[in-house]
């Protein structure tokens, strides 16, 4: 049925709730924008990283650095970096922002995997730096807010993301934009939720009162008050592929900032999951995501104080199911962040999948009024998005090569990824993309995460029987080929050093920080 919406009501505050709020007050600003934020329940507040996406949803917002920054106590990063992944003691490799530098490389990736064939000491790590100055910039943990052409195509704008604090980022949007523009605050506990063919009737809040909207945005995290409960909404449980479903939390104080003020999340696999290291500007947030099936929480714990060094530090468990409901919008009720569905915090998906979802609703909300084909055109996108994310999550495990304890043989081994489509940039890419000179398909897709993470954990396209099929099956001697790998070698080194040796003029990111935005 089509529906006028005049009025939206957000259930729930923190990071979801607030970043909701923001972005109707913004897009719809002569439509009643309410939020129910109950003072007796706590906020989850994890998601302490983001991706560069994230520029995209504050500049249409009208939100720069300096506008959030020290209120959230916000850092900046330049990469996701993962350590022992593909095997234990192994070391780490870097997922870097930004588009690769494919200039001078006639046949795209396919040059450095041709390279790697004949100089096999290359470490899979140095195909991201090879690729992409953030990669530099991440590992020198320096601050790079300008490109002269010195570093090719990187874009300041958009190539770097945040450490942030997700709860006071929730607290600035509260306070400095939401309410100011006219967002309406209920300081109440939705008690029940009264329905009907519709959806949602109306909420019964806890001082008796009723209160009601055309729309819904159920943002109250894990309980999925609405969508969930209310509506009884279908949910996909995703343990067969992402099978952790807990995690210890702390906040570790820095002991030397200059050189723990890193510019990349860490994600290090240890024995039963992996743990994450974001540091923001005035502490570092750390956890260890795990599986109960494994390991008990009082033996995770102990895992994770003797990896940090630290028990002396107040720890926090956070307990989760990985999955996804089938319809993220149903009938008037729309989910945002956690009570849409979760897939782990590796990859740093939380506050990505909220804006983006954002994006997705207002785009679908533009013209006034909604109907069942703008709740099917949001499904599909958000489902879309949340399956392709899912599955490339889970590739991090499948892929690994770890069979040092129970948890890593069961997740190597675990059921087949969900989405083929995903799936199918990892395989075999087509020969003739080599000969034919064009960029067609390699095996990956360059505007992806996929082979920076795939290369890191020694998965190469171009291998011995690859060269060796090109030889036969096209006639051309195998110097060919190694004239190909010693041009793509002395271009990437002489690449990458030209980004190291201007990265270095740079400030690291706590100067930089503490002289834009504390002095």
């Amino acid at each position: 049925m089509t529906k006028k919406v005049d009025s939206i009501t957000i259930v729930g505050g923190g990071s979801a709730g607030w970043m909701s709020a923001a972005t109707m007050i913004r897009f719809f600003p002569d439509k009643e924008i309410n939020i129910i934020e109950s003072p007796d329940f706590p906020i989850v507040g994890v998601g302490e990283s983001t991706l560069g996406h994230i520029n995209r949803w504050l500049h249409m917002l009208g939100i720069g650095d300096r506008d959030f920054m020290v209120a959230a106590d916000a850092s900046y990063k330049h990469s996701i970096a993962f350590t022992d992944f593909y095997q234990k003691g192994s070391g780490r490799f870097q997922y870097p922002f930004g588009n690769p530098v494919l200039d001078g490389l006639d046949y795209g990736f396919n040059n450095w995997y041709i390279m790697k064939y004949f100089t096999p000491w290359v470490p899979p790590s140095d195909f991201a730096y090879s690729h992409n100055p953030s990669t530099t910039f991440a590992e020198m943990s320096v601050m790079v807010d300008e490109n002269d052409g010195t570093f090719d195509n990187f874009d300041p704008k958009e190539d770097v993301a945040y450490h942030i604090d997700s709860i006071k980022l929730g607290q600035w949007l509260k306070y400095q934009y939401c309410l100011p523009r006219g967002v309406n605050l209920i300081p109440k506990s939705v008690e029940d939720v009264v329905t009907n063919d519709a959806g949602v009737e109306t909420l019964v809040l806890s001082d008796g009162t009723e209160h009601s909207a055309d729309l819904y945005l159920d943002c109250t995290g894990f309980k999925s008050l609405l969508l969930g409960k209310a509506l009884n909404t279908e949910w996909i449980s995703y343990k067969d592929i992402l099978p952790n479903n807990k995690a210890w939390a702390t906040r570790i104080p820095y002991t030397d900032q200059e050189k723990q003020q890193v510019g990349y999340t860490n994600c290090t696999a240890i024995g039963n999951g992996w743990v994450w290291n974001t540091p923001c500007h005035s502490r570092m947030g750390s956890g260890y995501v795990y599986s109960d099936k494994y390991v008990t929480d009082e033996e995770a714990l102990k895992e994770f104080q003797e990896h940090i060094g630290r028990d002396d530090l107040e720890f926090r468990k956070i307990e989760f199911t990985t999955g996804v409901y089938t319809k993220i919008w149903n009938k008037n009720v729309c989910a945002i962040g956690l009570s849409a569905g979760f897939i782990e915090p590796l990859e740093s998906n939380g506050l990505y999948t909220i804006h983006e979802y954002l994006l997705a609703l207002v785009k679908n909300m533009s013209k006034g009024y909604v109907n069942a084909w703008d709740r099917d055109c949001f499904n599909l996108t958000a489902r879309t998005m949340y399956d392709t994310f899912a599955t490339f999550v889970s590739s991090h495990y499948k892929m690994s090569c770890r069979d040092d304890t129970e948890y890593w043989r069961d997740v190597t081994e675990s059921s087949v990824l969900r989405d083929e489509n995903t799936f199918t940039p990892y395989v075999q890419g087509d020969f003739k993309t080599l000969h034919s000179g064009k960029m067609v398909r390699e095996g990956f897709d360059p505007g992806t995460g996929q082979p920076y993470i795939a290369t890191g954990l020694n998965y190469f396209p171009v291998d011995d029987m690859t060269i060796s099929s090109w030889s036969y099956g096209y006639n051309q001697p195998m110097e060919t080929y190694s004239k190909i790998a010693q041009h793509t070698y002395n271009l990437l080194q002489e690449r990458k050093e030209k980004w190291a040796n201007a990265a270095s003029k740079y400030p690291s990111i706590k100067e930089y920080i503490d002289s834009q935005f504390y002095k």
